[in-house]
């Protein structure tokens, strides 16, 4: 890897670390936002869920205009876009009395269809500078390592935040969006190519043909959606329970949250340098990842889960499975996929994740009386994932051939 192309890779990597602070960085303060705006828990879910429900909607539009216009162009514009609805979000909470809940959750939605096209470009990006497997391997490694570092930096920077202004946290994602904003500006050298301009009609028509050529791409979105259904349903069951059982709050909890994210962020780094091309490898490391995230989240069902030792370590292991699953997926569907549709497919990939990101917390609230039915759930979903990477993804066909 070149050193030019490290600047650009680390100008790429601010974009999963920005967008996931501007979201995740909420999940430690939503009590606290309950509170000072009197609004319900699963209203107050709805501050992460809309963000996340509005980009499943965009992001494959955000594909199909990255692929035609160019993939540095439509992330400043998704970049530009998330730093606007920060911006009303954040003097909503800071000058308004009235109203404040829907003004917020209208920044939230104008900042999700921006969200909508920067992260999930980042994929198709990476594999269009790199030529071979093994550099993509490495760079998508990086690229969710700085996903994963986000969400353990979110919960100590938003509660700390929190402890200087209730609404910092939201007040603050303009700010963090204009520093991404210019390096990518200034940074990404992407490829020039010509992009052939196709109507959507067409682009709809090649998408459907694409993915039944290629079924595998099925477990793969499954799969990413799953993971990321169970991550946020349980830093939601976390920031709660923290605050409801063991009055714990401020920094300390979100040092506390930080810890199974730890799990997430060192094992996606240290996958993402081991898998290389080697595609049956990530195959059987997203199996062994589903068995890991399954059998942690059976035993918090099964054992005292208000045992705070127990309840961290349990969730460091889980953490541990999503990590080494999340960059086999990334590299599958990447390298899986001819450069020309990559922007497409890695949308539809990234929209399945934000259903993951959506459904988790409405979902955690929702089961808060019921934790022991919510960890037999988040089980199901980490049994069915390592069943589906085991059953459908077979490497040694070729999905190249779309």
């Amino acid at each position: 890897m070149g050193e030019k192309k490290k600047w650009d890779l680390a100008a790429l990597a601010s974009i999963p670390l920005i967008m996931t602070l501007a979201n995740s960085m909420l999940i430690p303060v939503l009590p606290l936002m309950q509170k000072k705006i009197g609004i319900t828990s699963v209203q107050t879910s709805l501050i992460i869920t809309v963000y996340a429900a509005v980009s499943i909607i965009f992001i494959p539009f955000a594909g199909y205009l990255s692929d035609r216009y160019g993939r540095k162009k439509i992330i400043l514009i998704g970049l530009t876009i998330a730093a606007v609805g920060g911006l009303i979000s954040g003097l909503a909470a800071w000058l308004m009395e009235r109203h404040v809940f829907s003004v917020i959750l209208l920044g939230r939605f104008i900042q999700g269809i921006g969200a909508a096209g920067a992260f999930p470009i980042v994929l198709p990006l990476v594999g269009d500078m790199f030529r071979s497997e093994e550099e993509i391997s490495g760079g998508l490694g990086m690229i969710e390592t700085s996903n994963t570092f986000g969400k353990v930096l979110s919960p100590i920077l938003g509660s700390a935040l929190a402890m200087v202004i209730w609404f910092l946290p939201l007040a603050i994602i303009p700010v963090i969006s204009a520093i991404s904003i210019l390096a990518v500006w200034f940074l990404v050298k992407s490829p020039k190519e010509e992009k052939e301009a196709i109507a959507f009609s067409q682009f709809l028509r090649d998408t459907k043909k694409l993915i039944g050529q290629n079924r595998w791409l099925y477990a793969i979105f499954i799969i990413g959606g799953a993971l990321m259904f169970v991550m946020f349903s349980f830093l939601y069951y976390l920031s709660s329970v923290f605050e409801d059982h063991y009055h714990i709050d401020g920094i300390k909890k979100g040092l506390l949250l930080a810890i199974p994210l730890c799990a997430i962020c060192l094992s996606s780094f240290i996958t993402g340098k081991l898998v290389g091309e080697n595609k049956l490898r990530m195959k059987w490391i997203t199996v062994v990842g589903g068995v890991l995230l399954t059998a942690s989240m059976l035993l918090c069902g099964i054992l005292d889960t208000k045992s705070m030792l127990v309840l961290i370590v349990i969730m460091f292991v889980g953490g541990v499975g999503i990590g080494i699953a999340l960059p086999c997926m990334d590299a599958l569907i990447t390298e899986g996929v001819d450069k020309k549709q990559r922007g497409t497919i890695t949308s539809l990939y990234s929209s399945m994740r934000f259903i993951g990101v959506a459904a988790g917390p409405l979902t955690a609230s929702a089961m808060l009386q019921h934790e022991t039915a919510l960890f037999y759930l988040l089980s199901g979903f980490g049994l069915g994932s390592g069943a589906i990477a085991w059953l459908a993804i077979k490497p040694d066909g070729k999905p190249k051939q779309a």
